[in-house]
């Protein structure tokens, strides 16, 4: 495997009867987390997933072994399949993209991506967190920068981190879609 390596097919979710207990990784499973189990990619691996029925995206790192149904692909935490619309449905069209290997940077780092999506600036810390809030939901990654321009400090509310200005730029379109302001930002 390796970053950029891509996967269609279909996602499940499962949620509180595993709620707690080990995962294939050892790691203990916490449904409100952003994760997911896979059959094969390495346990620490950084997927960005898109519901192909209407677009939402979400970040996930691999903690787990599963799906174990053969027409699907990936099992989601609760959270993210939350965020992807997928509690509803319980199954729905995904396609996965690795976005960082274990081993490798942290999420935050660089080598997660080198792209971002900024939807506004504030010399308002309150007012960046409220639309980060609001952001949350629908758009995971959601975050607040601070950054130092001359005389002020801005306060930068940003989406996502992508490998490519091209993986930016539908996520910018979307966001405008939907009534955000968006511009694709090198980090």
């Amino acid at each position: 495997f390796a970053v950029g390596w891509e996967e269609t097919g279909n996602a499940s979710w499962y949620g509180e009867p595993y709620h707690g207990r080990r995962t294939a990784s050892g790691e203990v499973y916490d449904m409100a987390q952003m994760t997911a189990a896979h059959r094969t990619l390495p346990f620490g691996t950084w997927v960005l997933v898109e519901s192909l029925r209407d677009g939402r995206v979400a970040e996930v790192r691999v903690t787990d072994r599963g799906p174990f149904v053969d027409d699907r692909i990936l099992d989601l935490s609760a959270a993210a399949a939350r965020v992807l619309g997928a509690i509803g449905p319980g199954v729905i069209p995904v396609r996965l993209r690795v976005v960082a290997l274990p081993g490798g940077a942290a999420p935050a780092a660089a080598a997660r991506g080198t792209f971002a999506v900024q939807v506004a600036a504030f010399t308002s810390e309150a007012r960046a967190g409220a639309l980060r809030e609001r952001l949350e939901g629908a758009w995971p990654g959601a975050r607040v920068e601070r950054a130092e321009v001359p005389g002020r400090t801005l306060w930068r509310v940003r989406v996502g981190r992508y490998a490519t200005r091209a993986e930016a730029a539908v996520v910018a379109a979307r966001l405008a879609a939907a009534g955000f302001a968006a511009l694709v930002t090198a980090e």
